[in-house]
């Protein structure tokens, strides 16, 4: 099951330390070489080490980018991360892309890729009882690593997990 991640998915879980959700639903990540880039893995940041860790275990995969005219292309709207996941996906014919950003997400599912982000996986985990508690896993993601999740999206998956009764 090839799978393709542009930036944030890897870095937020990584912040969080909870990169492992990642191998564990997935198994081998590809990422393009201008993910590998805006990771910024050989800075001392936080998650740097976790990524680094799934670099060298060979988990997470980078890939060149072959179809270069597809990228210039996509950049019209997107970032180079988003872009070059975005090509990859379809050159290697992903079942999943894992992306975040909401433009890239509209694109790649024009471009017929199946998309999951970051909550997705936070709930494919909560489904598989790997996550006791959501909850604490989204508010780690806002409170560590600045991910911003809009309060009715939260709530809703508070809703769906059973978590709403809790503090």
């Amino acid at each position: 099951m090839p799978v393709v991640s542009n930036t944030s998915p890897i870095l937020n879980l990584a912040i969080i330390g909870r990169l492992s959700l990642l191998h564990q639903q997935f198994g081998t990540i590809h990422i393009a070489t201008g993910v590998l880039e805006e990771l910024r893995v050989e800075e001392d940041l936080p998650g740097s080490q976790a990524i680094r860790e799934a670099i060298a275990s060979q988990w997470l995969s980078v890939a060149p980018i072959e179809n270069t005219p597809l990228v210039q292309l996509l950049r019209q709207n997107l970032d180079r991360g988003e872009a070059e996941t975005i090509a990859l996906a379809l050159t290697i014919q992903a079942d999943w892309t894992l992306l975040d950003e909401l433009e890239g997400r509209r694109i790649a599912r024009s471009l017929g890729l199946n998309i999951t982000g970051i909550l997705g996986i936070l709930l494919r985990s909560w489904r598989m009882g790997e996550l006791s508690s959501i909850r604490e896993v989204m508010n780690q993601l806002r409170d560590r690593a600045g991910f911003y999740i809009a309060p009715a999206l939260f709530m809703q998956i508070l809703t769906e997990t059973g978590e709403t009764d809790d503090p």
